[in-house]
């Protein structure tokens, strides 16, 4: 019983992180005498931190936005430091106007950047939203004569230092790598699909029961086939959304996942592909690479630095993928006589899990919190 509220307990607090993370992206451009910028920030995020919502009803409008414009300036330049040779430039924004992207409306800051020195570096730091949101990234697209560097701002890495003579790509590579492994470490749904189709692997089905697996290898095997699958499948859906070849609206992507979610984990209880879950792995994978994408496509960067983040980013997925699998498979291995795992972990906590993201697709279907903060 404890160990039940324990859980319980876990996927309430999972749920509270169930949504897309929190984005803004922030572009600079230096090859112009004096330094230009542009600020994309959710309003949804703008909203939370210093209330856009002036009547309460939930919309967000162009005229609400318009009243806060100084507001959403102060608060958002308070919280962006460029320095060039350690001595700080002033910004100041001469444009706003609200723009739409995958996930909903973003307000767009367009300023200027005035440095009292020349020099071969910036030094930027950010701290948008880190107050607020551990979860939340800056994604940053830099241009200086051409070339265009990218990089990603977060908590554990608030300022980056840009090099205006070289603009190193292997350095973006690294920086979209650690973002993909933050990426599946962080998307609980990703996670949880993943591990609802492997718990059976250490499992067989016969005459309508579970029997444990005598060795290693069958369950090893089968643990490659469904990773193999889910990873060919979101890369593909993952580099061609990102590429802007193929677009579909977020709020159906996300909610597909969610009933991803809960489909992956009834079938535990109520086998049906329990010698294929690789195909569910494949299907479901495909709708898996468009949440992903929204990392990538989003920021709008030229094909060259796009290809580069896609390599980093999706390698770092993997990266953090193969990680959780490594973890899991030994554990349930080893346990797989128990009680616990048979009937607890297989059958209780697949459908607690599936009840989780029934909750989850409720929410992103129909817009609603119903769990979440």
């Amino acid at each position: 019983m404890k160990t039940l509220i324990v859980f319980v307990l876990l996927m309430w607090a999972v749920a509270a992180h169930a949504h897309k993370p929190s984005d803004s992206y922030l572009r600079l451009d230096t090859s112009q005498p004096q330094i230009h910028g542009q600020w994309d920030i959710a309003l949804r995020d703008l909203d939370y931190a210093i209330g856009l919502n002036s009547n309460g009803d939930g919309v967000i409008t162009w005229g609400e936005v318009r009243t806060q414009q100084s507001a959403i300036a102060a608060y958002a330049l308070a919280r962006l430091h460029i320095e060039a040779g350690r001595v700080g430039c002033s910004s100041q924004v001469t444009e706003q106007l609200v723009d739409h992207h995958s996930d909903g409306s973003y307000a767009v800051l367009r300023f200027t950047v005035d440095c009292p020195r020349p020099t071969d570096a910036l030094d930027v730091r950010y701290s948008l939203f880190f107050d607020l949101d551990p979860q939340h990234r800056g994604l940053l697209s830099f241009t200086n004569s051409g070339g265009t560097r990218t990089a990603v701002f977060s908590p554990d890495r608030p300022t980056q230092r840009l090099d205006l003579a070289t603009l190193s790509p292997w350095q973006s590579v690294l920086d979209f790598w650690r973002d993909g492994v933050w990426h599946i470490w962080t998307g609980y749904d990703h996670i949880l699909f993943l591990l609802t189709l492997l718990m059976p692997a250490v499992l067989r089905r016969d005459a309508g029961h579970w029997h444990v697996v005598p060795q290693f290898r069958p369950a090893l095997i089968e643990t490659l086939k469904i990773v193999t699958a889910f990873t060919l499948a979101h890369s593909i859906t993952l580099s061609l959304a990102a590429l802007g070849t193929v677009h579909l609206p977020a709020r159906l992507v996300e909610s597909g996942i969610a009933a991803s979610v809960v489909c992956a984990a009834l079938n535990n209880t109520y086998p049906v592909f329990h010698e294929s879950r690789w195909l569910v792995g494949f299907g479901f994978g495909l709708l898996h690479g468009f949440g992903f994408a929204s990392v990538l496509a989003d920021p709008g960067l030229p094909t060259g630095p796009l290809l580069l983040a896609l390599v980093g980013f999706n390698t770092g997925v993997e990266t953090g993928q193969l990680a959780i699998v490594g973890s899991f498979l030994p554990l349930a291995y080893i346990v797989r006589r128990s009680w616990f795992y048979q009937r607890f972990t297989l059958v209780v906590a697949s459908s607690l899990i599936a009840v989780l993201a029934a909750v989850w697709f409720v929410e992103r279907a129909l817009d609603l919190r119903l769990l979440s903060s």
